[in-house]
């Protein structure tokens, strides 16, 4: 599973900085970069606590294929276009959206599947692992887009993402788990009625869900508007921009080595809320600098950060999830954390059109602060855990 999902995101990769920079050298606009991204997310929002149930009444494998098939088939078509020169951005835009909904239905899946494979005493590790290999694939895909993208053209960077899910779809095939849910039977809404009660009336899971938000919505959109940064403010090209973008993601594998050092010691819930505190004051900081080689040490610090953040609170809710509800409440989870993204994205590059890259994630970095001191210096239960 590890070296099927490596091998796609690395993939992923190669085709979001092509995505990415042609879109912006086409178009000068931060917001149409933002609805891109948008589009990309809001199948998670609208049909994610769905793939949750489905997760919990069929075999997650076969729902992961299907995903695949459809994301695979997203890519080839969008490489086609631009082989016979009739690509328009707005074809990126639709593709965007056609591997969302793949998203939408595999995502809680697979998040679903991992503590299949593994003890729980071993779950947090398991979840670092994961989060290394796709940050990891982002150090080695981004760098090779940028060039594919300067020197082969965008076609090759399309085609490559598109026979990249082949490897998931193999290693989907071969590998065995150890719990498969039984055939769904029963209303499928009241299956999703059961599982959103099942988190919002427990106090400390709805105080982690709106975490994932608040760092969804204003820490990931940096990533959507770094090609403004690199182009407008270091004065990079594509492959400039995909070194950067590729320091994040190595913060995010640093990040992830830390979080699975920890494996299941207690006090992730506090370390999750200083891990944004973090986050926001390095964006902050980001925006504040023309020099280039410490914006690039501050997105490091940034990678970390959205990294540690995201793997703890993963930990904690699966560590809490009963199996058989756990499709539906990574589904929540997917919906908060993924869903969010898009919202995110959208609003911070539109507004991002009117005021400005750096006042927008300046005004984010803020946010982040106040929300995490809140939570660590409130009463809220959730820095406890």
């Amino acid at each position: 599973m590890w070296f099927g999902a490596f091998t796609s995101t690395t993939g992923f990769f190669v085709q979001q900085v092509a995505e990415s920079w042609y879109i912006y050298t086409k178009t000068d606009s931060p917001g149409l970069l933002g609805l891109t991204a948008f589009l990309n997310g809001a199948p998670i929002l609208l049909f994610s606590l769905f793939g949750g149930v489905l997760a919990d009444r069929m075999d997650r494998r076969h729902l992961l294929i299907g995903s695949q098939i459809l994301q695979m088939s997203a890519a080839l078509a969008l490489a086609l276009l631009f082989f016979t020169e009739c690509i328009e951005v707005w074809h990126i835009m639709m593709a965007a959206f056609t591997a969302g909904l793949g998203q939408a239905f595999g995502g809680p899946a697979y998040q679903a599947l991992i503590p299949s494979l593994l003890p729980k005493k071993h779950l947090p590790n398991g979840i670092a692992l994961m989060s290394i290999q796709f940050n990891l694939a982002g150090v080695i895909g981004r760098p090779i887009g940028g060039a594919a993208f300067k020197y082969l053209g965008a076609t090759t960077c399309f085609f490559a993402n598109g026979l990249s899910f082949l490897a998931v779809i193999f290693s989907l095939l071969v590998v065995r788990v150890k719990f498969v849910p039984k055939p769904g039977q029963g209303n499928m809404l009241f299956s999703l009625i059961e599982g959103l009660k099942s988190v919002f009336t427990n106090p400390p899971m709805r105080s982690l869900m709106l975490l994932s938000v608040v760092t969804a919505l204003c820490g990931v959109p940096l990533l959507t508007l770094l090609p403004v940064f690199a182009r407008d403010t270091f004065g990079l090209d594509a492959s400039g921009f995909s070194v950067l973008s590729a320091i994040v993601s190595l913060g995010a594998v640093i990040g992830a080595l830390a979080v699975a050092r920890l494996g299941n010691s207690p006090g992730k819930g506090r370390r999750s809320l200083r891990s944004q505190v973090l986050l926001g004051a390095a964006v902050l900081l980001f925006v504040l600098t023309d020099n280039l080689f410490i914006g690039a040490g501050l997105l490091l610090i940034c990678g970390g950060a959205i990294l540690a953040v995201f793997a703890m609170i993963n930990s904690l809710i699966q560590l809490n999830a009963d199996e058989q509800m756990r499709g539906r409440i990574m589904s929540v989870y997917n919906t908060a954390f993924r869903g969010a993204m898009p919202i995110g994205n959208l609003v911070s590059g539109l507004a991002a059109d009117k005021l400005g890259a750096r006042g927008v994630m300046g005004f984010n970095g803020v946010t982040l602060i106040l929300v995490a001191s809140y939570f660590l210096f409130g009463g809220n239960r959730m820095k406890d855990l």
